[in-house]
């Protein structure tokens, strides 16, 4: 089957193993499902497979740990939930490996680190040395100082984004159910197994919002989508599979798996148009015509003045801004180049009325191709 050769030739791997898989559903740290896992990297490691994983479980080993018997709520428990838990789990992560001789290294990741430019750029090289080493990095949201309203939400969407950040060939989502379904199986009795999609597809988001998380977790199935969107954008296929199942790994790299295979929909994007489009957080939103959409959709432009409608928020000269259609769509974001008091004076006018409407000019585009990813 062609589609499964895309699993049997990847060579660099981002594995995200989820909480409510990891912690038995809130009962505690599955030992033996991490035993086989460090075992199967092992073997992927000794077929020059990089692997990096991305391990759900400190939040909820925490809970466990201090004897609490819900997952808390307020940010502050949270984050001492993190701290405590953080500490049992690496240390059996190390445990389990260490016997193969195989040495893992711990990354924490905030928001911060994905957004400011040096130190996106830092945790990629820092990654990709790592995985020249021979080590496996570890990878989590920094749980412990991570405010709500700049948090990465969930280590689905984290995984995504580390798939973009080391340009994996495969993201393979390790979950409790066996792959994603057209409705949600637990309630419904004739749900079919998807095998084949693609990144992007609409309808794979409507029958992905059926199902919401457990308990235990932050995600569900439309976060795994989203996050093969994301991966998409480096040219990674996704792979959504049961992580209890004996052998997981080796049948992903065999091509025996099941699961669903999401496929990417584009071409990679240029590294700096995959870190804008990683951004989580814009911080304003410019409305443009129908003839700045196809300008910028089909013919790579740069967004001029003339073509943008409104603009809401409050940004500065730099800052990441939203690019929507008039029906309030997303379809670009880029790096602005004038303060927004300034755009609100400009927009409708063409790039030579620029300097007379404000009595200097920058740049005659609001965004420039090169600072501009279309979505």
């Amino acid at each position: 089957m062609k589609k499964r050769q895309r699993l049997t030739s990847a060579r660099r791997w981002v594995i995200k193993v989820g909480s409510s898989l990891l912690t038995n559903h809130g009962a505690g740290i599955n030992r033996a499902l991490i035993a086989s896992w460090a075992e199967q990297i092992h073997d992927l490691c000794e077929q020059g497979i990089e692997v990096v994983l991305v391990s759900s479980g400190a939040v909820s080993e925490g809970v466990l740990r201090l004897g609490w018997k819900r997952r808390p709520t307020a940010l502050h428990e949270l984050q001492a939930a993190a701290a405590v838990g953080q500490m049992g789990l690496i240390r059996l992560y190390e445990d389990k490996f260490d016997r193969f001789g195989m040495r893992a290294g711990q990354i924490l990741l905030t928001h911060d680190d994905l957004v400011d430019r040096k130190r996106y750029l830092n945790a990629r090289s820092t990654l990709k040395t790592l995985l020249g080493l021979g080590v496996v990095p570890i990878v989590n949201e920094n749980d412990t100082v991570a405010v709500e309203e700049l948090r990465l939400g969930d280590n689905d969407t984290l995984a995504g984004l580390v798939a973009n950040l080391i340009e994996a060939d495969l993201l393979v989502l390790l979950t409790d159910q066996p792959g994603m379904y057209d409705k949600d199986p637990r309630n419904n009795a004739d749900a079919v197994r998807i095998d084949l999609a693609k990144a992007g597809d609409p309808e794979l988001e409507r029958m992905a919002s059926g199902g919401g998380a457990g308990a235990w977790g932050r995600g569900g199935m439309l976060t795994k989508v989203r996050a093969a969107q994301r991966a998409a954008r480096s040219g990674t296929a996704t792979l959504i599979a049961a992580g209890a199942e004996a052998d997981i790994l080796r049948k992903v790299q065999s091509g025996d798996a099941e699961g669903t295979m999401i496929l990417p929909n584009q071409a990679p994007l240029l590294a700096r148009k995959r870190w804008l489009a990683g951004q989580l957080q814009v911080q304003g939103r410019l409305v443009v015509d129908d003839g700045a959409v196809a300008a910028l959709k089909n013919s790579g432009k740069s967004l001029l003045p003339v073509g943008v409608r409104e603009v809401h928020g409050q940004f500065q000269r730099g800052d990441l801004v939203s690019c929507q259609d008039l029906t309030g769509r997303e379809i670009a974001r880029g790096l602005v180049n004038y303060p927004a008091d300034d755009a609100r004076r400009i927009i409708g006018q063409t790039s030579q009325a620029v300097e007379a409407c404000l009595g200097y000019i920058d740049e005659p585009e609001l965004i420039h191709r090169d600072n501009l990813v279309v979505l």
